[in-house]
């Protein structure tokens, strides 16, 4: 999982130094598709089972779109926010990240909803420790958001991954402490916040994957795919590449 993991990293690093205003989405997932496969690997998303195969490599969700978006003919513009979702398949094991990169000079707002985010995808990973609670994790993430003035998405959820993208437990990014499963070593978990600066509510749109905020406010979206261990979470997916927040 950690190579996978190091796939999708340089993937998002290589993405991130091509996310300029003009550039569209459909130009990105030419790009991550190409990379991950002259690394052996293969895009986890594409042909993943839904209301229809998805049809790309990757997602990409801009501004109110907080995940699943299908990448098109959409043309990235200043002062955008763009999440970008990553996963891939190699020797038969499964990461995913996900990172919501500024696009070019973005307003002071935006700057406060990418950082929040980015501040309780790590507080939640700190709460991936043998021995502690499943919830110790969505609580972490919940108090950090809330406590910026944002709200947490509701009804999307991380959740295990391992030789499957999507495997139990689902992780929800709120609660309260101390429920669920008792982490243990050995676990792999995919912790992924998508916060926004209005509701949690959400709306799906026609194409029956793209999830967007129902009151169109901004939206963000971090994710890294996380070993249990007895020394500590391992963040499976890090590369000092991708720009720190």
């Amino acid at each position: 999982m950690a190579r996978a993991g190091t796939v999708v990293a340089e993937t998002l690093s290589l993405l991130g130094e091509n996310i300029r205003p003009g550039t569209t989405t459909a130009d990105l997932d030419r790009l991550a598709d190409e990379f991950i496969r002259s690394k052996g690997g293969v895009p986890t998303f594409k042909g993943y089972r839904g209301p229809y195969p998805y049809p790309a490599s990757i997602c990409t969700s801009p501004n109110e779109v907080i995940v699943h978006g299908i990448p098109g003919e959409y043309a990235l513009g200043e002062g955008d926010i763009l999440s970008v979702d990553v996963g891939v398949t190699l020797d038969g094991f499964v990461a995913d990240s996900a990172y919501t990169f500024p696009v070019g000079e973005i307003g002071a707002d935006a700057e406060r909803l990418l950082d929040a985010c980015n501040a309780a995808l790590h507080a939640g990973i700190e709460q991936a420790r043998v021995g502690g609670k499943l919830t110790d994790i969505s609580h972490a993430v919940q108090r950090v958001t809330e406590e910026a003035g944002f709200s947490v998405v509701r009804s999307l959820v991380g959740h295990g991954v391992g030789r499957d993208m999507h495997e139990d437990p689902q992780i929800p990014n709120y609660g309260e402490p101390g429920r669920g499963p008792t982490l243990a070593a050995g676990m792999t978990l995919a912790i992924e916040p998508m916060i926004t600066a209005g509701t949690h509510e959400v709306v799906v749109r026609p194409d029956k994957w793209t999830i967007a905020t129902a009151d169109g406010s901004l939206s963000a979206h971090f994710e890294h795919t996380v070993a249990v261990t007895e020394e500590g979470p391992r963040i499976l997916t890090a590369d000092a590449a991708v720009p720190a927040r």
